[in-house]
């Protein structure tokens, strides 16, 4: 049972090297969609990510379109604090991508248009915030796939 963690131009290197350490605890594949707002090579990812990154599964992608010409036939989620459906109703299974977007915007609009029948979000309590930080928000959505796989 294995899932795919996708970023789509992520920006803050701890959440990516936070996220890298989370698939590798997951047993999950991480996928980084080009342009990141840091470079590889910052020690902030890596110490996130602390020596566990040489063993990470990572799949790097120059942009969002080669990313789905080599994706083109996955069962794919996407998560937006804009969606409608709660994450707990993701029809999850193995191999699934679950589709992040950048920290500061999210998915772009022409991907959440597009699939919005794929659509979910995490609730918020609060109308103080407008969403979770992205680590926390990959690990919810991951450890909710692995529990629900594991119950069915």
């Amino acid at each position: 049972m294995a899932y795919n963690i996708v970023l789509i131009e992520p920006e803050i290197p701890t959440n990516t090297g936070n996220i890298g350490r989370l698939s590798l605890a997951s047993g999950s594949h991480l996928h980084l969609v080009k342009p990141f707002g840091f470079e590889l090579s910052d020690s902030r990812l890596k110490r996130a990510g602390l020596d566990y990154w040489k063993h990470i599964s990572v799949h790097m992608y120059e942009n969002i379109e080669e990313f789905y010409t080599v994706n083109e036939d996955k069962k794919m989620v996407y998560l937006s604090s804009h969606a409608k459906k709660d994450y707990c109703d993701i029809p999850f299974e193995d191999d699934m991508f679950f589709v992040f977007g950048k920290e500061s915007v999210g998915l772009p609009e022409n991907i959440t248009t597009k699939y919005c029948n794929q659509l979910y979000k995490i609730p918020l309590y609060s109308d103080k915030i407008r969403s979770l930080n992205l680590a926390n928000a990959v690990g919810i959505v991951v450890y909710e796939g692995l529990r629900n796989m594991r119950n069915a």
